[in-house]
């Protein structure tokens, strides 16, 4: 796996070397020697991940870490600090500042890459992400801010088999969030359904294998996005980094200071929570794509593909599909009498109605205008009858209340059923005959469903 990483630091030695390490390894290197220009060519260059130097003239990494991280433009590129200075003091800065992880000279081959490799994990999960949203924006189904805010208190699951060290863990970061210790939990079940935002796992566990615990979590769906922040011991580094490998998310070593571990688990939770509320707004922007607006029921897009494949399915041998059409009737007085405006309430209750009148398996969709589609499929034509009549006895048995319940309106519905039946029918044929069904019901008198085979 590639990326582009901006190397930053003001000794051009140290440049070249990570320059010539990371070529080594395919990695695409562009540099900058103070921070002012790292800025500058972050935002000009977009890179997958930033490897900034501390101790800089013109501008520190620090300063150039809480610009990159406030900027809307690269607020979103992983920056790991390389830094001589090993202390607590300056860890607590960076992180503060929006560094996403740390490496400390002289860089380690194997740290340097497994935590780039990491990182750029996550790069390109949410680069997709946002390319996904800004094409939804662009197109109008996504609307309003980013997603951003005050971080709510996560359920960190805390995983390690010394109760004293799970214990005191779960005390450090009881002010911010909620841990959860492992023990409490009854099953693995229960805990990858507990809603969790982020596990600290132990690589000191003796009774359990922890890596093997770690890919286990990367590799079933209910908790892969999870992330997942190891606790290990200097001498279990090359363990830790294989974690890294395997999918973890960050790394914090024994003696474990509080506030790096709440720092730590902060940045985690917040890069959680974001790429979440992006997912649940690409989730919302698909909703939009194949629903009316109006009424909340599928639109027509939608139906034409689940009747594609349907009636693909029936015409192969399987089950019959039916359909329904169902129109309103008079609909057109509704809007000369009283406005387009109630005749939207009228188009809204009615298709509350049918969602419940209808099956779960069952597709409801707007046709268009007053008219309605039900997609049944594996259904007879007379069961598809049943249905479209117990729709018809409630809309009809109940009156409309419009206009914030001051008028009451009786309103009454047509509807034409249609089946397939056979090896060559297609969409057309089965709403044309749904269609002439429809037609026979409005002749024969309206407020009645008729049907016919196609």
């Amino acid at each position: 796996m590639s990326a582009r990483v901006l190397v930053v630091d003001d000794i051009s030695a140290n440049r070249k070397l990570l320059q010539a390490k990371l070529s080594h390894e395919y990695f695409e290197v562009i540099t900058a020697s103070n921070g002012q220009e790292a800025i500058d060519m972050a935002r000009e260059q977009r890179p997958d991940i930033i490897l900034l130097d501390v101790m800089m003239p013109v501008m520190d990494g620090f300063e150039a870490c809480q610009i990159l991280k406030t900027d809307q433009d690269t607020q979103h590129i992983p920056v790991v600090m390389v830094t001589a200075l090993g202390d607590r003091d300056h860890r607590l800065k960076g992180l503060l500042a929006g560094a996403d992880d740390f490496l400390t000279k002289p860089v380690d081959d194997f740290a340097l890459m497994s935590r780039i490799r990491a990182l750029t994990k996550f790069k390109l999960v949410m680069d997709e992400l946002r390319s996904r949203e800004a094409n939804g924006r662009r197109i109008g189904v996504i609307e309003g801010e980013e997603p951003g805010g005050p971080i709510e208190p996560a359920r960190v699951l805390i995983i390690d088999d010394n109760e004293r060290q799970a214990r005191r863990i779960a005390l450090s970061l009881k002010q911010e969030h909620r841990p959860i210790l492992w023990s409490e939990a009854r099953n693995l079940a229960a805990k990858e359904k507990a809603g969790i935002d982020l596990i600290v796992l132990s690589l000191a566990s003796d009774s359990f294998d922890p890596l093997r615990l770690c890919a286990h979590f990367k590799s079933q769906l209910a908790t892969r996005d999870l992330p997942v922040l190891i606790v290990a011991d200097f001498e279990e580094e090359a363990k830790a980094l294989r974690a890294l490998d395997l999918g973890a998310s960050d790394i914090i070593m024994r003696p474990i200071d509080t506030e790096e571990l709440s720092a730590r688990v902060r940045t985690q939770v917040r890069k959680k929570r974001y790429l979440d509320a992006v997912r649940r707004r690409l989730d919302e922007s698909m909703e939009l794509a194949i629903t009316d607006q109006l009424t909340g029921l599928y639109n027509r897009r939608h139906m034409n593909k689940q009747l594609n494949q349907f009636l693909q399915r029936a015409n192969s041998g399987g089950e019959p599909v039916s359909v329904f059409i169902a129109d309103i009737d008079h609909f057109k007085s509704v809007n000369d009498t009283y406005g387009h405006d109630v005749g939207d309430e009228v188009l809204r209750e009615f298709a509350e109605r049918m969602r419940e009148n209808v099956r779960p398996a069952d597709i409801p969709c707007r046709q268009g205008g007053e008219e309605f589609v039900v997609i049944m499929p594996d259904t007879t034509g007379d069961m598809a009858s049943v249905v479209a009549e117990r729709l018809r006895r409630h809309v009809a048995s109940q009156t409309f209340a419009v206009e914030r319940g001051r008028n009451q309106l009786d309103v009454t519905v047509s509807l034409g059923v249609s089946t397939s039946y056979g090896s060559d029918c297609t969409i057309d044929d089965l709403l044309k005959r749904a269609d002439e069904a429809l037609y026979e019901a409005k002749q024969s008198g309206r407020n009645q469903v008729k049907s016919r085979a196609a």
